[in-house]
């Protein structure tokens, strides 16, 4: 497992997403109903349509479980949409800035149906899962980033 050490910023971002966008299937996005209106963030979804997969209610995430009965609409996506890509790569300048109320939050990925990188934004985590020694030099090669390795328990 990596652990990233602090936020994945400007092209540290754009080449972290590059490298997930490569390795990975699916991404998802989530709007929490608690914290404030969704309607906002209409006119985005509408930019990345091309790529939905589904939208589910859902109390948990991959990085997230809810309590107390709340859910959340949890946006999936394919990664195979160049548009996409440029748009979840231009839309914010850092991963950590995928919070509410700006922005839809949490972005993950995965990779056959496993989490590959989930992120809780507003705790300014993200834990990477690669599946090979290769995918894991693709991460700790990238210009700026600051993760380290753990083994997993």
């Amino acid at each position: 497992m990596i652990v990233l050490q602090k936020d994945a910023k400007g092209t540290t971002y754009q080449d972290l997403i590059d490298v997930c966008f490569d390795i990975c299937d699916q991404f998802h996005l989530v709007l929490r109903k608690d914290m404030g209106p969704l309607k906002s963030f209409d006119t985005f979804l509408k930019t990345i349509d091309s790529a939905l997969i589904t939208m589910k209610e859902e109390s948990e995430w991959a990085s997230t479980i809810l309590g107390d009965g709340q859910t959340a609409m949890v946006y999936y996506y394919h990664t195979k949409d160049e548009k996409v890509k440029r748009i979840i790569k231009e839309k914010v300048t850092s991963l950590y800035e995928w919070e509410m109320p700006e922005h839809p939050e949490d972005l993950s990925f995965f990779k056959n149906g496993e989490v590959w990188l989930a992120t809780t934004s507003h705790e300014e985590e993200c834990y990477i899962f690669p599946g090979s020694e290769e995918e894991t030099n693709r991460i700790m090669n990238i210009k700026g980033i600051a993760a380290a390795i753990e083994e997993d328990e």
